[in-house]
């Protein structure tokens, strides 16, 4: 019966298993099935707790695969230190741009200025979303990865922050 629906929904007679969140069900080809589920980083408190329905499919999992474990909530981000300022290593019009969402914020330029300018960057976005209400804590990603590490279910990073970090300091470039 399977085959037959999998072929049904192909041809579109028959709807794919529809869910009250972004997700799709895939049969691979050795008898085995994932629920990709799509994940926000940061969320809102609205976004907690998890549907009932994803955390019974987390339950069958044998394992999470997540892009990165960001469960510790310690940010991977080393203080690094340029000796230039940011308003000689960015244009005129970039610098403008960073200190209008500094003001935004209500934060110092002062507090970014010997940063690497994809920290800051990464910094002010993170701050942005907190202004606007979201957290860490609600994004999908932290609350499933609590949820699989409180089921003894294992969490297999793609790649992990120090990874993604190190690909930050494998193109920097003059800003």
């Amino acid at each position: 019966m399977t085959l037959l629906r999998q072929l049904a929904a192909w041809l579109g007679f028959i709807s794919p298993v529809a869910y009250a969140y972004p997700a799709m069900d895939v049969s691979l080809t050795q008898g085995g099935r994932l629920h990709l589920v799509g994940s926000i980083h940061m969320g809102s408190e609205a976004m907690s707790p998890l549907p009932e329905i994803l955390l019974q499919q987390l339950q069958q999992s044998a394992a999470l695969v997540v892009e990165a474990d960001i469960s510790d909530m310690g940010s991977p981000l080393q203080e690094e230190y340029e000796p230039r300022p940011l308003a000689e290593r960015l244009d005129p019009e970039r610098y403008q741009q960073f200190q209008q969402h500094c003001d935004a914020l209500a934060l110092s330029v002062n507090r970014f200025d010997h940063l690497p300018a994809w920290h800051a960057a990464l910094t002010l976005q993170a701050m942005q979303a907190q202004s606007l209400g979201l957290r860490p804590q609600y994004g999908i990603d932290y609350q499933l990865i609590q949820a699989a590490k409180a089921a003894n279910i294992p969490v297999i990073e793609l790649e992990g922050q120090q990874e993604q970090l190190a690909c930050c300091d494998n193109y920097r470039s003059e800003v």
